[in-house]
C-alpha cells in the first residue's frame, strides 16, 4: 500500500531527528514524508539539511496555520493522489524496526479498518497474569495482562466512579482508560480511540474528516475527538506488535497553569461531543471525577517533588471548570 508519513513539530530539532534515525532504518519506508513545521526559528530546517533523507518534504507554514490540527490539516493536502494509507507521529518517538511494516499488516488483515494505531512501550511496566488472576484493587488487569494502576483510577474504582468499558471506548460520563491501557500483547484490539501521534488512517476518511480547529496550538485531546467521529462511520484498530518509544520532551508543550485549563475544558469539549445530550447521572459523574483529578493534583503538592507544577496545574483545572459555567467551548 502506498502510504504517507506526516510529522508535525515545533521546536524539537533534535527529537525530530532522532525519529527520523529510526524512520530510514524501517523495513517498510514511506513513499513520502511530509515534515510541517510550525517552529518560529530556523533550527528545525538547518537540522533536516543536515541529515537528509530519501522522499523527504519540509513546509514551514505560517502563523496562521500554526497549532498541531491546522498543521496535520495542511500535512494532509499534501500527500500525493497516490497516497493510500497517512501516517502521523509526533516529533519525539521512536520507532522499532517493523513499525510502519506491521502498521499496514493490519490494514490488510481488518480491510474494513478506517484507522490504525501503533503502540508505545516505554511508558508502563506489564507483567503476564494469566487468564485467571483477579486483580488487586492497585491494579489493573486485562487480556491476562496486569499493570500497577494509578492513584486517580484506584481512587474511583473505591468510589463507584471507574468505567467497566474496555480501553479506548468513551463511557456517557465522559471519563474512560485511553489505549494506553491495552497490554503489550502482540495483538491486535478494536477500539473507539486512537492516539494521534501513533496512527494512521486511510486517505479515503479525509474525504469528509478533518482535524478540528477548536483544538488550538498544543491540541490537547484532538486525537480523541478526531477517531470518536471517526470511530462512528467505522472500525479502528490498535496492533500491539507496532512499537516505538514516546518520550515527551518537555519543549514545546504549554505551562502547566494552561494544560490544567485544557485538560477540563477540552476534556468537557470531547465528552459533548460524543454524548450531545448526556444523562443527569453521567453528568454528576463527569464532574465528580473532574473534581476528583483536580483534588488529586493538589495532593500532589505535598507528595512529590515537583510541587509548583503540581499547584500550577490543579489552579488551572478549577479556572477551568468555573469557566465552563460563564462561557462553554462552542461545539463545532
Amino acid at each position: 500500500m502506498n502510504f504517507s508519513l506526516i510529522v508535525c513539530t515545533y521546536m524539537r530539532p533534535d527529537s525530530l531527528i532522532k525519529l527520523m534515525q529510526s524512520v530510514n532504518s524501517q523495513t517498510l519506508y514511506p513513499d513520502e514524508i511530509w515534515i510541517i513545521d510550525g517552529s518560529t526559528d530556523e533550527k528545525t530546517k538547518l537540522a533536516l539539511d543536515s541529515n537528509p533523507l530519501k522522499n523527504l518534504h519540509y513546509l514551514k507554514v505560517s502563523s496562521e496555520e500554526r497549532g498541531l490540527t491546522r498543521q496535520r490539516n495542511v500535512g494532509i493536502s499534501k500527500t500525493s493522489p497516490a497516497c493510500e494509507i497517512v501516517c502521523f507521529l509526533d516529533d519525539d518517538t521512536f520507532l522499532e524496526a517493523d513499525y510502519f511494516e506491521k502498521l499496514l499488516e493490519t490494514y490488510h488483515r481488518f480491510p474494513e479498518a478506517l484507522g490504525v494505531g501503533g503502540y508505545i512501550t516505554n511508558e508502563v511496566i506489564w507483567k503476564f497474569a494469566g487468564e485467571k488472576y483477579t486483580p488487586k484493587t492497585i491494579e489493573f488487569c486485562y487480556d491476562g495482562w496486569k499493570r500497577s494502576d494509578g492513584s486517580r483510577f484506584v481512587l474511583r474504582k473505591r468510589l463507584g466512579l471507574d468505567t467497566d468499558l474496555p480501553p479506548g471506548y468513551f463511557p456517557e460520563s465522559g471519563h474512560g482508560r485511553s489505549v494506553g491501557f491495552l497490554p503489550p500483547s502482540g495483538k491486535v484490539y478494536e477500539t473507539k480511540q486512537l492516539m494521534g501521534g501513533v496512527s494512521s488512517f486511510k486517505k479515503s476518511v479525509f474525504g469528509s474528516q478533518q482535524f478540528s480547529t477548536y483544538f488550538e496550538g498544543y491540541g490537547l485531546y484532538e486525537d480523541a475527538d478526531f477517531t470518536l467521529r471517526l470511530s462512528k462511520l467505522g472500525r479502528l484498530y490498535v496492533n500491539t506488535a507496532a512499537r516505538l518509544a514516546h518520550f515527551h520532551v518537555p519543549s514545546g508543550r504549554p505551562d502547566l497553569y494552561e494544560y490544567g485549563k485544557m485538560v477540563v475544558r477540552n476534556g468537557w469539549y470531547v465528552w459533548r461531543v460524543a454524548y450531545p445530550n448526556p444523562s443527569f447521572k453521567a453528568k454528576l459523574k463527569w464532574h465528580a471525577i473532574t473534581w476528583l483529578l483536580t483534588a488529586i493534583r493538589f495532593i500532589n503538592v505535598l507528595t512529590t517533588q515537583k510541587r509548583h507544577q503540581a499547584f500550577s496545574e490543579g489552579l488551572g483545572r478549577i479556572v477551568g471548570w468555573w469557566s465552563l459555567w460563564v462561557y462553554k467551548p462552542r461545539l463545532l
